[in-house]
């Protein structure tokens, strides 16, 4: 009777913690298997593509590789189901194209899905490719995070870019086998920033506070990795005050990071304010195990030319220019284009 008495036990009456601990178990045991699954799956669709690959090549006859896959489409359909269609069998083929590394898939497969793949094969340049996946590892980004980041082009945004091939590998490489992040890898220019709708004229305080009002889409711009600290960050120096726009940290590069926000044009004397805020910021706000602050000038508009004269992009200041406005995909391609062969050709 005892035991009867138990088992009809009302719901409301079970501890509370047991309960909590036994979701976490179950919670927990499910994503490890989804988590398996996944990476099995994305393994398997290498593999299948890979195979192909080398078999189709082996032939040199015109259409071989056509009748193949048709052919294996349609018994793998048949005997498989769903998933082993023509068109997946050409994406498995080009998946193991572009990726041609084992080990490498293997990493990223215990974080990226078959789908997150699916939005990276096509891109045309290699370290694009590179770059989206590894960055898509580390800050476990959602399929459509990922579209939206390709979309926004990011990788064309971010300082990187503008390096030569063989330092821009160099880095994606430390980036993948030792975790290295550094500033040519988290700053980007132009900043995307049309989230904050603003009216035709606005201030500086306009801006400060459609970015504080979106500071999680802001946060989502900058990179996973930036915790906001501060706004309108006090300092006393010699008995007069300033105030500094935005202070950030990030966890990656383990340093404040400065955002000084200009409505119009950058000048050099923004660089002299920017240097007076790194200064007293690595003085009395920077820990012993965090690096030297970094100050970030968001300008609506700048002069490539004092950029480069001042050296600001070899130093502890970044420069970049804000949109409030998307520009249409085409000039913003060209604008990037642009910047892209002028970093480059300036490294050389």
């Amino acid at each position: 009777m005892g035991n009867s008495d138990q088992n009809n036990l009302p719901l409301e009456s079970t501890p509370a913690q047991l309960v909590l601990e036994l979701r976490e178990l179950i919670d927990t045991a499910r994503s490890r298997v989804a988590q398996t699954v996944n990476a099995e799956l994305v393994m398997l669709h290498w593999h299948i593509g890979d195979r192909i690959r080398r078999d189709i090549l082996q032939e040199e006859r015109a259409g071989y590789g056509e009748q193949v896959v048709e052919a294996v489409s349609r018994i793998l359909s048949r005997d498989y189901g769903r998933g082993f269609g023509r068109r997946n069998i050409f994406n498995m083929m080009r998946f193991a194209e572009v990726f041609p590394d084992r080990d490498i898939v293997q990493t990223l497969s215990a974080q990226l899905a078959w789908s997150h793949f699916l939005e990276i094969i096509y891109l045309k340049d290699t370290l694009q490719r590179e770059f989206y996946a590894e960055m898509c590892r580390l800050e476990h980004w959602t399929v459509r995070t990922l579209r939206a980041k390709v979309q926004g082009m990011l990788y064309e945004r971010t300082a990187i870019s503008r390096k030569p091939e063989v330092l821009i590998q160099q880095e994606l490489e430390a980036l993948r086998n030792e975790g290295t992040m550094t500033p040519d890898l988290v700053f980007r220019d132009p900043y995307l920033l049309d989230f904050l709708n603003l009216a035709d004229t606005y201030s500086e305080q306009d801006l400060e506070l459609s970015i504080l009002r979106e500071i999680e889409r802001f946060l989502l711009e900058l990179g996973s990795d930036f915790t906001f600290v501060a706004r309108q960050k006090r300092m006393s120096i010699g008995g007069e005050d300033f105030h500094l726009d935005l202070l950030f940290f990030h966890r990656s590069l383990r340093r404040l990071v400065a955002i000084d926000l200009k409505l119009g044009k950058f000048s050099a004397e923004n660089k002299g304010q920017m240097e007076l805020y790194l200064r007293w910021l690595d003085r009395y706000e920077r820990k012993e195990w965090e690096e030297a602050p970094i100050g970030l000038i968001l300008c609506s508009d700048k002069n490539q030319e004092q950029i480069e004269l001042l050296q600001l992009e070899e130093g502890q200041i970044r420069v970049a220019e804000y949109l409030t406005e998307l520009l249409p995909k085409p000039i913003l391609e060209q604008k990037l284009h642009q910047a892209i062969l002028r970093g480059r050709s300036q490294l050389r």
